[in-house]
């Protein structure tokens, strides 16, 4: 009720209000300074410059804004305004060149938009140019490949669960638009539920410093913001992206329309996406690694100068193959399953034929993934102050069809109901203090359908926080940090499990009808509790060094498959089995980093240690002979345990940009973690339990690129790179009951080259050609899960398991209109 009266108080006053507009021209040692991005600061109205570096922003409400001017390569400009009714303010500005941009503005996890020299938090934000010119099979794979300490758990090219110095899964906490991506994320198999074509930015929050968004952030935060209009000169504009990859026959394409003008935005965004069996080079074609993926999003939203509210509404359909990594033995040919139970033999399989292995047809073992979800988000000034409001609906729902004798009936099937809200107030400044000061938390219910695998219950969760975030700055100097409190409550009834005399599959009962069933969960109810703390400051020594310090506590509750998991996922090939009696985590992360930035070079050194108690992770349990407790297919038995646990690393980046070579830049980035288990029976014992798991190894990456101005009319831009990626050997694992084992370090090569290609006045396209793994380079990732689908002990071709992809050629073409 009290959104709408802000809604309809704003309408009121503004319907018949006067408009102004702002123009004017970008330039840079006396040339223009095309594609510079000219945004009126917490509005959605702005645009970029043309070819001879003009711009318009007309149809402004007439008030006092903050003007914001950026391009990549120079320093941002920012200059208030005051427009009145009709005005039309004409503006020169002279951009100063500096391509060590290191000051991008950020807002996740800060009271305000904020420079990221001024913000404590280690924070890296991944730019529109960056997503757009990067060529992935998803997104989690983009932002792993431009924000170092960032990495990925892979099933296959489209299940990518992103891990921050490592630590995932529930510990990272994935933002969409502000929202928490709520689906089953717990699980190994399935990624990020998002429309990749429909990310414009993201921001990365690496360790516990962020207080805005509740439980569940000690490894950080991956912040995704969809694409919202920002022209305002009433047209309709769109954009066509398209994209094949040569290695999965992945096709892709991806449309977006959209309108704004002085009050109202319109934006309708859709994408699909269908791709085959990938390759390499020792496994051939991996069978069951295809996919299918449909999205489609819209948003409504009407702007004051006061302040803004968005409707929006998106769905996610994804079919996905499940690879068990099953084959022939002699021939290492890839089989499938036909049998269930006692009557399926692994090691008589039939071999999967050609025609099955090239196809865009999903196998009848696969999982489909939708994801739907529609929110209404809203920012408005109060007095001196504003209120930033929020509230969604989501619904997930995930089946894995794992019977091959009954190719309809899925093993797994659960839908999650989730509700989330969210309030912040920002007060006014005062005596250079702004604070902020929220609530936010979610509702939800889990519950299995027509199913015959139960991993988790039925369970509803409440969950609750509040916090005060404050930021000082005084000249040189930034102090920032808040405390939060949390509560969250999880609780299930008995949940019986029998067998269906008719069908052989267990099948859910209700509590009325338990004769012959078995308790497989308990009744369960449980209330977790936790504090989060945040305190640092940034400090520019000078104009081109600044160093910044930050500690943080941070707190996450067990999720439900610790806590309550006693079942088979089918689409992990796991027998998961948790603990009820776990204690929350507290993790207490010191950071430091020096940056510093000049004409010729940029660089940034960021050091972390983290200290977590209660550490949740997973072994793999074995019987008397050390062999892995599997069933009849093959699935093996992973338990949950606790511990005390210690990560520290560090990320460091290094740009060269000489001035004297334009176009010209050389980049590198270094990230490493080491992960120790602190359990007194693990000192010492080295890969027998002292490290923890999926940690992944030394990781360097080394880029060079020179863009090209051509004097042609057509191609105005050609920009060749190069790419070095080097992950080194993986001798700290944890080889406990052979949980993992070591991974040989490797090289990869990539090359290719963007052209800019001017097909209208002041409309460029953008024409993508990569090459990537050139040497068709024969590799397992540490952190692939492929890597340990194998079911025999010895393999004649000396290599066991699933290997990444092998080389891959992609063409993408960006076309705006």
């Amino acid at each position: 009720m009290l959104l709408c009266v802000i809604f309809f108080a704003g309408t009121a006053n503004t319907l018949f209000a006067q408009t102004a507009s702002i123009a004017g021209k970008i330039v840079s040692e006396g040339k223009p300074v095309a594609l510079a991005s000219v945004v009126l600061a917490e509005t959605n109205q702005g645009t970029v410059t043309d070819s001879y570096g003009y711009f318009l922003i007309s149809n402004v409400i007439p008030g006092t804004y903050r003007i914001h001017i950026s391009y990549i390569g120079y320093d941002n400009i920012e200059r208030q305004l005051t427009l009145k009714n009709n005005e039309s303010v004409t503006l020169t500005i002279t951009l100063v060149n500096n391509r060590s941009m290191l000051d991008e503005v950020v807002v996740t996890g800060v009271s305000k938009a904020t420079h990221v020299r001024e913000n404590p938090v280690a924070v890296v934000s991944v730019s529109s140019k960056a997503i757009t010119q990067t060529t992935a099979g998803n997104i989690i794979d983009v932002l792993v490949k431009n924000a170092p300490g960032v990495n990925a758990v892979k099933t296959g090219p489209n299940i990518s669960k992103p891990f921050i110095r490592g630590l995932g899964y529930n510990r990272v906490l994935t933002l969409y638009d502000g929202i928490r991506q709520e689906g089953q994320q717990w699980g190994d198999e399935h990624g990020i539920e998002v429309d990749a074509y429909n990310i414009h930015r993201a921001e990365i929050i690496k360790g516990p410093a962020s207080l805005m968004y509740g439980s569940d952030a000690v490894a950080g935060v991956v912040s995704l913001f969809p694409f919202i209009p920002n022209e305002s000169d009433g047209k309709w504009h769109g954009n066509v992206t398209s994209e094949y990859q040569t290695n999965n026959n992945m096709a892709g394409n991806g449309f977006r329309l959209y309108y704004n003008k002085t009050h109202f935005l319109f934006a309708l965004r859709g994408a699909y996406r269908l791709a085959k069996n990938y390759r390499n080079a020792v496994d051939g074609t991996v069978y069951n690694t295809n996919f299918n993926e449909k999205n489609l999003s819209a948003l409504l939203g009407y702007k004051t100068s006061k302040g803004y509210t968005h409707v929006n509404a998106s769905l996610y359909d994804n079919l996905q193959g499940i690879p068990d990594g099953s084959r022939d033995s002699l021939t290492r040919m890839f089989t499938k399953q036909i049998n269930e139970g006692i009557n399926d033999d692994i090691k008589h399989r039939p071999i999967v034929s050609p025609d099955e292995l090239n196809t865009y047809q999903l196998s009848p073992l696969h999982q489909r993934i939708q994801h739907y979800r529609a929110y209404i988000k809203s920012a408005y000034e109060t007095g001196k102050g504003n209120i930033d409001f929020l509230f969604a609906l989501q619904q997930n729902i995930r089946r894995e069809y794992n019977h091959p004798t009954k190719p309809q009936q899925a093993g797994m099937y659960v839908r999650l109901n989730t509700l989330n809200y969210d309030l912040h107030y920002n007060t006014p400044k005062i005596i250079n203090i702004e604070t902020t000061v929220g609530v936010n938390g979610m509702l939800q219910h889990n519950k299995s359908k027509d199913a015959t695998d139960f991993p988790i219950p039925n369970y509803n969760l409440l969950d609750a926080g509040i916090f005060v975030y404050a930021k000082w700055k005084q000249k040189n100097v930034t102090i920032s940090g808040g405390v939060r409190y949390d509560i969250r409550q999880v609780r299930w009834n008995d949940f019986y499990v029998k067998t269906d005399p008719l069908t052989g599959f267990n099948q859910q009962v209700n509590e009325q009808d338990t004769t012959g069933a078995t308790l497989q969960f308990p009744a369960y109810t449980k209330s977790f509790t936790g504090v989060s703390a945040s305190v640092g400051f940034a400090w520019h020594l000078t104009n081109n060094v600044s160093i910044k310090a930050n500690v943080g506590r941070g707190y996450r509750a067990p999720n439900i498959t610790e806590i309550a998991s006693n079942g088979l996922d089918p689409g992990a090939h796991i027998f998961y089995i948790g603990n009820r009696n776990f204690d929350p985590e507290f993790s207490l992360q010191e950071d430091v980093g020096v940056s510093a930035t000049f004409k010729a070079v940029s660089a940034e050194v960021s050091l972390f240690n983290n200290n977590i108690q209660h550490y949740i992770y997973l072994t793999m349990l074995a019987d008397a002979n050390g062999n892995p407790l599997t069933d009849a297919q093959g699935n093996k038995t992973y338990q949950y345990q606790q511990a005390a646990a210690q990560l520290y690393g560090m990320e460091a980046w290094l740009a060269v940009h000489p001035q004297k070579m334009e176009g010209f830049s050389f980049n590198n980035s270094l990230a490493i973690v080491y992960g120790f288990n602190k359990k007194q029976d693990y000192k010492k014992q080295d890969i027998n339990g002292e490290y923890l798991p999926l940690i992944p190894p030394l990781k360097l990456v080394s880029n060079i690129a020179q863009k090209v101005k051509l004097r042609s009319k057509i191609i105005t831009m050609l920009t060749p790179k190069v790419e070095v990626e080097f992950n080194a050997a993986q001798d700290r694992f944890l080889g406990l009951n052979s949980t993992e084992t070591g991974t040989p370090g490797y090289h990869l090569i990539n090359i290719g080259w963007i052209a800019e290609i001017q097909y209208l006045p002041a409309k460029t396209m953008q024409l993508l050609f990569e090459v990537n793994n050139i040497t068709n380079k024969v590799y397992q990732s540490h952190l692939n899960r492929l890597k340990y689908f194998e079911y025999y002990s010895q393999s004649p071709s000396g290599h066991t398991g699933i290997y990444n992809m092998g080389r891959n050629i992609c063409m993408k073409v960006i076309l705006p209109f």
